[in-house]
């Protein structure tokens, strides 16, 4: 069998000393930290005898065992071995300068790793407009809408000051753990339990949580989990002609095409800023994004098998992933041809759904349930092309904030909504976000199983008849499920509100 994403023997080493600098990195800074404390607390010592100085521990991604983990090489026939152990934490983060007021976080926060990229703002000029759409990214920069997400400072930052918590945080990481745990060998994610295998579209969901916390194939703890999730995405659409599909003769299978171009592009877009090649991905974005434009339906929708000449002619839950794709497609920098064209005339084809009560349809004159996941469909998708002041977007969102309920253990609550609500309320701000994340935020923590899953809605009850267009995998998906719930928790900081998605 021919192998279309192995890694060359240079690329790999490049790969492997970017997971050690990361270590060392993270090493030299704890203990530079610590000496600087020690120092601080010296001259404090000898200075005020009578004062007891509480001990201020600094966050280290130091490691008990440095000795080097064989890397595998990723070829289809190849077992994986374990990566190596993450690295030990501790309680505390202190702050560069020396503080007596020290910040809390959870012992189970990864190594981030940031420790040998920059964090903040240090990125580099050239990033293009403030609409954080990110221009610099043909020059190896990572776009201004994906880059805050990879340092610990700003995700714990963007947690305090957009309504999350330290368990957001934590719960994000477990819900990675899981998945890790949960990996095939070969790099892909079946939920058994949702009927159909569905493998590419669960294996693409599972990799935008991953890149959604900014992991790449360098990082410490999950860097080959992802490594293997692209390379198996790769081969698959390659094996296919560029079609990810677990079976083309399933005619849903364009959800799952959209999600993985949405994927790996997004993934391409991440690699590129921390230099890290992999071969034939942008080969596969550009086969997979050209289907997308070329398959595009008379309507401006996206219908099942990308038949251009149906009678339905698709339907907005479709519609929603393409958008997302093209968006994505359009941060790579990579050259598509109709891009423009084609999110017109997507953003034509959601309003000609639209309700006169702000729902969106499901196709013309259908409505799923109470309109709301659909109109939180519509209003992403005009917020992520630019056009969030939109009277379509603006009419949605104040139906949303009416009428959705993004309670966990609701009947009527679907998970597939609540992902695409709270991006869109996020991007609106002030009374809805805070009404909305003051809601839906803490059920979806309680829901956390302790292996890091997340439980079934609706505290396993039958869901509600016709409250959900995807209420079938909430029920039964369990990587599904943890996937977009960790995605939803990873809202405060995946994105720049009101920009970059």
């Amino acid at each position: 069998m021919s192998l279309h994403a192995e890694l060359s023997p240079e690329a790999q080493e490049r790969l492997d000393a970017q997971r050690r600098n990361t270590t060392i990195s993270s090493l030299l800074i704890s203990v530079l930290a610590l000496v600087l404390i020690g120092g601080v607390l010296a001259l404090w010592a000898l200075k005020v005898h009578t004062v007891k100085v509480p001990t201020i521990i600094a966050y280290t991604s130091a490691t008990p065992n440095t000795e080097e983990v064989e890397r595998p090489t990723l070829t289809e026939t190849t077992k994986r071995k374990p990566t190596a152990p993450s690295a030990n934490q501790t309680s505390v983060i202190t702050a560069a300068a020396i503080s007596n007021v020290s910040v809390p976080v959870p012992d189970d926060i990864p190594v981030d790793q940031s420790a040998d990229f920059g964090a903040g703002e240090d990125f580099g000029a050239g990033l293009g407009s403030d609409d954080g759409v990110g221009a610099g990214v043909n020059s190896g920069i990572i776009p201004t809408s994906l880059r805050k997400r990879c340092s610990l400072d700003d995700r714990l930052k963007r947690l305090d000051e957009n309504g999350g918590n330290r368990q957001c945080e934590t719960a994000v990481v477990n819900a990675l753990r899981y998945l890790k745990k949960t990996q095939s060998e070969d790099g892909s994610w079946t939920d058994e339990g949702a009927g159909a295998p569905y493998t590419v579209g669960m294996t693409s969901l599972a990799l935008l949580a991953y890149l959604g916390h900014c992991e790449t194939p360098a990082s410490a703890e999950f860097g080959e989990t992802v490594q293997d999730a692209v390379v198996y995405l790769i081969n698959s659409g390659m094996k296919k002609k560029g079609r990810f599909a677990t079976d083309l003769k399933n005619d849903h299978y364009i959800y799952e095409h959209a999600v993985a171009v949405y994927a790996l592009s997004e993934a391409y877009s991440l690699f590129k800023g921390f230099d890290i090649p992999i071969p034939n991905l942008e080969k596969a974005i550009k086969t997979g994004g050209d289907i997308i434009l070329k398959h595009q339906h008379g309507s401006g929708g996206w219908d099942y098998s990308y038949n251009k000449t149906s009678g339905r002619g698709g339907d907005s839950s479709i519609a929603g992933w393409h958008v997302q794709a093209l968006k994505a497609m359009s941060h790579t920098g990579i050259e598509f041809n109709g891009i423009k064209r084609a999110e017109r005339s997507a953003l034509d084809y959601l309003k000609s759904l639209q309700e006169r009560s702000g729902a969106i349809g499901y196709t013309p004159g259908r409505v799923y349930g109470d309109g709301t996941t659909l109109a939180a469909v519509g209003a992403l998708s005009y917020q992520i092309l630019g056009k969030g002041n939109n009277s379509v977007a603006k009419k949605a969102i104040e139906f949303m904030d009416k009428t959705m309920i993004v309670d966990y253990d609701n009947t009527a609550y679907d998970l597939y909504g609540h992902y695409y609500a709270a991006q869109v309320m996020m991007n609106q701000g002030g009374r809805m976000w805070e009404k909305l994340n003051k809601k839906g935020r803490d059920p979806l923590l309680n829901a956390q199983n302790e292996d890091g899953s997340f439980g079934v809605p609706h505290g396993g009850k039958k869901p509600k008849p016709g409250s959900s267009v995807a209420a079938y995998w909430n029920s039964k998906g369990i990587i599904y499920r943890t996937s977009l719930v960790a995605l939803t928790l990873e809202v405060y900081y995946r994105f720049l509100p009101s920009t970059g998605n």
